[in-house]
């Protein structure tokens, strides 16, 4: 799933006039994936099949070993190269693993994106890692501290149907619209306040 240039224009746009109601920052990640690293369940199924086939191939043919050794080694780098595809992958790890994986990859981007360096410690981060299905709003400690975590939750519930059906830009502003009106009523905009952080969304 692609964002547009006009998709990202709007969450921009998005961003921009929320930030016009209120000193808190929002950024936006989307994510095609939080497991790309993991591959150690792709590598231990691809070496089950490679040790696998030579017994079969010896027990049920009467191939040369050299033949044999080939069809291991093509064995093994096959069916890594599938268990490898994004969405095979993901679909092999358990849930709570994809979870606490999608959850990393949001802390990585809070830190990194600059949210928890703002001068009030009021900034949230809407992050969506689409192959893990998985939606989160981070908030900064400055928020946090004033906010509960449940008033996020009708923003976040947004963001996933619309990733249900497919609207992912649509989610994202709709989003961005409840997290503005949530940090309005407790962080109004102060005159002459300016945002700190760039009023877009990031790609990973």
């Amino acid at each position: 799933m692609e964002l547009s240039e006009q998709d990202r224009a709007r969450i921009s746009s998005a961003i921009h006039a929320s930030e016009a109601r209120t000193t808190g920052e929002i950024v936006c990640v989307l994510a095609r994936t939080s497991s790309s690293e993991a591959v150690g369940v792709p590598v231990m199924l691809a070496a089950v099949i490679a040790l696998a086939l030579p017994w079969m191939l010896m027990s049920f043919t009467a191939a040369p070993l050299q033949l044999i050794l080939s069809l291991q080694v093509l064995a093994f780098f096959g069916s890594l190269a599938v268990f490898c595809l994004p969405r095979v992958r993901v679909a092999l790890l358990p849930r709570a693993a994809r979870r606490a994986l999608a959850h990393r990859a949001a802390m990585e981007q809070f830190v990194g994106r600059g949210i928890a360096r703002t001068r009030e410690r009021t900034g949230i981060l809407i992050f969506v890692s689409l192959a893990e299905r998985y939606a989160r709003i981070i908030a900064d400690e400055g928020i946090a501290s004033r906010v509960p975590r449940e008033e996020w939750q009708g923003a976040i519930d947004i963001l996933r149907g619309h990733m249900r059906e497919g609207h992912i830009a649509d989610g994202f502003v709709t989003a961005i619209d409840r997290c503005s009106a949530v940090l309005a009523a407790h962080f109004p905009l102060v005159e002459g306040e300016r945002s700190e952080l760039p009023n877009r969304i990031y790609l990973i």
